[in-house]
């Protein structure tokens, strides 16, 4: 049995068989041949990095049509027979044309959050009409972009987009369908979901009003029938409404929040939830109109390491559906079309880098305890997560199986930083040497996204998985390709 070792986290688990594997942290069809090689999707990952190079981020096409499907199974079934669900797929995670299209072909609508996004998913085929567009600070040409290709909903975030949707859409002689993203005084970053006043970030219109008044008249520029004596009287969020409504080329059709990422609590989606049908029931109550849509957004948390112990999707389903239809009955209200947006939980987990391994150390931290330090072949640049957010991951000898002695590893990347730390805790059979195969998975979400060219490394390539077969998502990007901006540059 591998040692612990002192300078490892209390969740890790001491490993002497690289056939042991956290299912949870890998594809569904994640297995090992008689070698001892990983299989992705039936194809041993020795096969994918002699064809493709590494790194390499690697997608099992059947583990992500898998996740697909069970949210819009689980939110159809724990709605019904009350409401109708869409289930957009939160494109930001992880788009290419390939994904755009396992998702619509899976019954989920596409949310985007740029114009290059949007255009992703126009080039898939994907129907206007299961398209939305977010983004805190859209410029003209993304409006009318999305205005032209007719899209389903424009999500609006601020109270100067919103004019600018109603002079662009009104310039094109038409209207716009628009949702307000609010912000519901829910906090999540640390999963301790805590209402507060006013949220300071740069999403999202309020629901608070600024500072307490006497007088409490909305003060937005639209129907006085939204003035009067209520809570939210005064409010970002309710200045909207009312201007929403009055605004020439809007057709408001209900409300959009999104509390955060990688929560696995659901108190604070539930909080968010109560409270966005108590304003919706503000508005009926102040103008007869009850509107029609709720989004409850995304962020539900998947399995980094063994430490974490995600929600399956019925589960989130049912009890988030608990939730809207008694607050919505305390409320006198019907049910709304009720929309959500996952994304890493979609791709994250169908997701894995290939790395090879080069240089290694073995470091001294205290007098009883070293750390063997394993350089991969790229690092931050494919994988931001850990410097950005300090984040975690696990990792596995991929191309053979060894027995034995483990020791506490951090694998880290090629670049010139100290923070560029792609693992920082993982037992490694103390057999690995240069030119390895090593595995991280989970890497789906949030790593070709915010893949970058630091150090001037060039992106990896994706590619897919499926039943015994490879096909390439994204080509890996060459050097000429990447300097080819610079204009001093000639190809040699």
């Amino acid at each position: 049995m591998t040692s612990p070792s002192p300078l490892a986290p209390s969740w890790l688990t001491p490993r002497v068989n690289t056939d042991d594997l956290e299912e949870a942290l890998f594809p569904q069809d994640t297995g090992r041949d008689d070698d001892g090689v990983l299989t992705l999707s039936g194809v041993p990952v020795t096969d994918l990095a002699a064809t493709y190079g590494t790194p390499l981020y690697v997608l099992s096409e059947p583990d992500f049509r898998a996740r697909a499907r069970a949210f819009r199974q689980a939110f159809t079934e724990a709605f019904a027979p009350h409401t109708d669900v869409d289930v957009f797929y939160a494109g930001k995670a992880f788009l290419s044309t390939h994904a755009a299209r396992w998702a619509a072909e899976e019954g989920l609508n596409i949310d985007t959050a740029s114009g290059g996004e949007l255009a992703i998913a126009r080039a898939a085929g994907v129907d206007p009409e299961r398209i939305g567009l977010h983004g805190n600070n859209k410029s003209d040409q993304e409006i009318r972009t999305a205005l032209h290709s007719g899209i389903g909903r424009i999500i609006a975030d601020s109270l100067d987009e919103l004019h600018r949707i109603s002079a662009l859409a009104s310039e094109r002689g038409t209207e716009a369908p628009v949702m307000l993203r609010l912000t519901p005084g829910v906090h999540a970053s640390t999963h301790e979901h805590i209402a507060t006043a006013h949220e300071d970030q740069k999403f999202g219109l309020s629901l608070t009003p600024p500072q307490p008044s006497d007088d409490l008249t909305a003060t937005g520029s639209g129907s006085a029938a939204l003035a009067g004596s209520h809570a939210y009287a005064g409010s970002p969020a309710w200045t909207a409404v009312e201007t929403a409504l009055t605004l020439k080329g809007i057709r408001l059709l209900g409300l959009h929040c999104h509390i955060g990422s990688q929560i696995f609590e659901p108190d604070g989606f539930e909080l968010a939830a109560a409270k966005l049908i108590a304003f919706l029931a503000a508005v009926r109550d102040a103008t007869g109109l009850q509107l029609g849509e709720l989004d409850l957004g995304g962020g539900h948390g998947i399995a980094y390491t063994e430490a974490d112990t995600p929600r399956q999707p019925a589960e989130i389903a049912e009890a988030l559906a608990a939730t809207v239809i008694a607050s919505c009955a305390e409320h006198g209200l019907d049910v709304p079309r009720i929309s959500i947006e996952p994304g890493r939980s979609i791709v994250g987990p169908a997701g894995v880098t290939l790395y090879t391994t080069g240089v290694q150390k073995d470091v001294p931290v205290t007098d009883e305890a070293s750390r063997r330090y394993i350089a991969v072949d790229g690092g931050m640049s494919d994988n931001a997560r850990t410097v950005l957010y300090d984040a975690d991951y696990s990792a596995v000898l991929a191309s053979r199986r060894v027995t034995g002695d483990h020791v506490l590893s951090r694998i880290v990347g090629k670049h010139c930083e100290s923070g560029d730390i792609v693992v920082r805790n993982v037992y490694l059979p103390s057999a690995v040497t240069r030119g390895d195969l090593l595995a991280v998975p989970a890497t789906g979400a949030y790593c070709h996204s915010l893949s970058s060219n630091y150090n001037y490394l060039t992106r990896p390539a994706v590619v897919a998985v499926n039943n015994g077969t490879s096909e390439i998502l994204i080509r890996r990007e060459t050097v000429d390709e990447m300097l080819g901006r610079d204009t001093g540059y000639t190809s040699s």
